[in-house]
């Protein structure tokens, strides 16, 4: 049985034991939240997270994935083997985190999506990092297998999958230009950078946040879908700065600067600003944070699952995918407590 606690009692990394944690704030509670955007509680039990959310019709069922790190290239990818030959030799061998025996991203990614097929999710969400590198060949590969699951899914990438390591230039200048370039087949024409969707009355919003910061168009995008009032579940890649965690929980950390960037050489890319965030970032994180309607943030990057109740709001990082990892989201009308 799961057993219940306080959002402030709660703080830290997902445990393998059963969790409910009770979802009213100080926040929410003190400011006129319509019933339709409170979220009454949160219950987690290994690969599953339920919020049971008052004013909701019906319900709403999220797949979501991170990290597959498929490492698929051909003759395509020949002229640029100086900048993908680190990533490409990375996760040729993993150990699934659910049975213990050896696979690769690959198996892992089919494996993966017969469960999300049998889950019969509203959407599949990915949230980065599903390819190594910007492999043409990688792309086809995932698109192909999607497409197959007959699914409907939506992506944001992460920051290997637009990344040719040592290729001259700033990340949002790469970005810009290969995560349209290779990685346009999974955006469904929706914006790289941020978009949104509706869902049975629950919007999706998915951030590219994969430079570890926010552009002012992203940001002023959010105000925008937030200032709706419709509940609403984050997607982006790094996760928000969370109190006591490293820097792999990168967007908005106070020690984000060319100080502690410790892994710029070795993957090939500027170094992170002397001056740290930028005002922008930080007000992004806030704002999230304290969005009343924002049910949830979930993310990617760091391989290892967890969750952080930060300020009242739950941050989820999937696992790795290229193990195996998953997480199923329902979004339930409260008082539907059945399986």
């Amino acid at each position: 049985m799961a057993r219940s606690i306080t959002r402030r009692q709660f703080t830290g990394i997902l445990s393998a034991a059963p969790l409910a944690v009770p979802f009213f704030t100080q926040r929410a509670l003190s400011q006129d939240v319509s019933p339709a955007r409170r979220c009454s509680s949160l219950a987690v039990d290994g690969d599953r997270a339920r919020f049971y959310l008052e004013g909701l019709s019906q319900p709403v069922k999220l797949f979501v994935i991170s990290d597959t790190h498929l490492f698929r290239d051909d003759q395509r990818g020949e002229p640029f083997r100086q900048y993908s030959e680190r990533m490409a030799g990375a996760y040729h061998r993993t150990t699934d985190i659910h049975t213990g025996n050896p696979t690769d991203p690959e198996t892992a990614l089919a494996a993966t999506l017969e469960k999300a097929k049998k889950y019969a999710p509203d959407a599949l969400v990915l949230l980065g990092d599903m390819v190594s590198f910007p492999s043409e060949a990688g792309v086809e590969w995932l698109v192909e297998k999607l497409n197959e699951t007959g699914l409907r899914w939506y992506y944001i990438s992460g920051n290997h999958d637009w990344h040719y390591e040592g290729l001259p230039g700033s990340e949002i200048e790469l970005r810009g230009q290969w995560a349209p370039k290779r990685l346009g087949p999974l955006y469904h024409g929706e914006n790289p950078l941020m978009y949104a969707v509706d869902i049975k009355g629950v919007r999706l919003l998915m951030i590219d946040d994969s430079t570890n910061e926010i552009l002012p168009e992203q940001l002023e995008f959010f105000r925008t879908k937030a200032a709706l009032g419709q509940p609403m579940i984050l997607g982006m890649h790094i996760p928000l700065y969370a109190e006591g965690r490293d820097l792999g929980f990168g967007c908005g950390h106070p020690d984000w600067n060319a100080q502690h960037d410790h892994v710029w050489e070795i993957e090939r890319r500027e170094r992170w600003p002397e001056t740290g965030h930028s005002a922008t970032t930080l007000a992004f994180r806030r704002e999230v944070l304290a969005a009343p309607n924002m049910l949830g943030v979930v993310t990617g990057h760091i391989h290892q699952k967890s969750l952080d109740i930060i300020g009242g709001t739950p941050q989820f990082v999937v696992p790795m995918n290229a193990a195996g990892g998953y997480l199923q989201v329902e979004i339930l009308p409260s008082g539907n407590r059945g399986e």
